[in-house]
């Protein structure tokens, strides 16, 4: 069987599957299956959560979403922090933090954490946001090679500045490039993505 692949920009406010169970999600909630027409074999690779964006890999090669799950590939986020960022915190983010995950307490791994000097070029924030109506924000880059349950926005909670915007930028040697939310490309995938 040839399998599928494609790369998606998932936009602010959309779950990172194609659809639920839940009569009120399906309602209230936004779904990748509005993007494109996807097969039903198709399956999100890791997840972003609702009030993240960038890139996501979709594949219909169950083993291949297996191995970047859980092979330490390397993902590339931008965060947009509320404040401006201390040395210090981006030790601790770079040291790793403890971060609460299903009612334990989970120490992060070491991780490349740098501040952005400019601002990233990207796609305008989406109106919900609500960016710069409080205090001043800063940017950050930061490269993991794991991937817990809203670890980022914890993770910067942790050192005393929330994110209020994330965009994951790369997946192993996959990066969201010039893409737009919402936009979906189809894309060649092998194990070399590691």
């Amino acid at each position: 069987m040839k399998h599928c692949h494609f790369k998606v920009y998932k936009p602010f406010g959309m779950l990172s599957q194609l659809t639920s169970n839940e009569e009120r999600q399906l309602r209230k909630k936004k779904f990748l299956s509005e993007l494109y027409p996807f097969n039903s074999e198709i399956m999100p690779i890791g997840r972003l959560d609702e009030k993240s964006e960038g890139l996501l890999l979709m594949t219909t090669d169950g083993k291949l979403s297996d191995i970047i799950n859980r092979k330490g590939v390397e993902k590339e986020y931008l965060a947009q922090l509320d404040g401006l960022i201390s040395t210090q915190a981006i030790i601790e983010l770079s040291s790793g933090v403890n971060i609460g995950l299903f009612g334990t307490t989970y120490g992060t791994k070491p991780c490349t954490v740098e501040q952005l000097m400019t601002n990233p070029t990207l796609p305008e924030p989406n109106a919900k946001l609500r960016i710069g109506r409080h205090r001043p924000t800063s940017w950050i880059r930061i490269i993991l090679t794991e991937g817990k349950f809203r670890q980022i926005r914890k993770m910067t909670a942790a050192v005393g500045y929330p994110t209020i915007r994330l965009v994951r930028v790369r997946i192993g040697n996959i990066y969201l490039g010039h893409m737009q939310p919402g936009q979906v490309e189809p894309i060649t995938l092998n194990t070399d993505i590691i």
